[in-house]
């Protein structure tokens, strides 16, 4: 079980750490670095993740900001009608305000 380096706990505030396992949590490891990571984190996440694993965190998970995914589709060359949170029905909803 490989586990992640230490200098990427900042990004995972919420969770115990220690148990965090790379391959077991890997979508929800490249979610939170695609939104937050800084240059050291972007370069361990393209070492050890495939553009493949990266692609299809973006084009089916939430929470990825509209701006982190525009990046993102430049630097991985992805057409923007392939990544969920760009697609208009997710802009629209993100638009609306909780009606309560």
């Amino acid at each position: 079980m490989k586990k992640a380096p230490k200098f990427l706990k900042q990004y995972f505030w919420d969770i115990d750490f220690e148990k965090l396992e790379i391959k077991t949590n890997s979508r929800d490891v490249l979610r939170r670095l695609l939104e937050h990571g800084n240059d050291k984190a972007v370069k361990w996440m393209k070492k050890n993740f495939t553009r493949n694993d990266i692609s299809w965190v973006l084009g089916n998970l939430r929470g990825i900001s509209a701006r982190s995914a525009n990046f993102w589709a430049l630097i991985f060359e992805i057409d923007r009608k392939n990544i969920l949170c760009l697609r208009e029905s997710s802009l629209i909803t993100r638009n609306t305000h909780w009606p309560y």
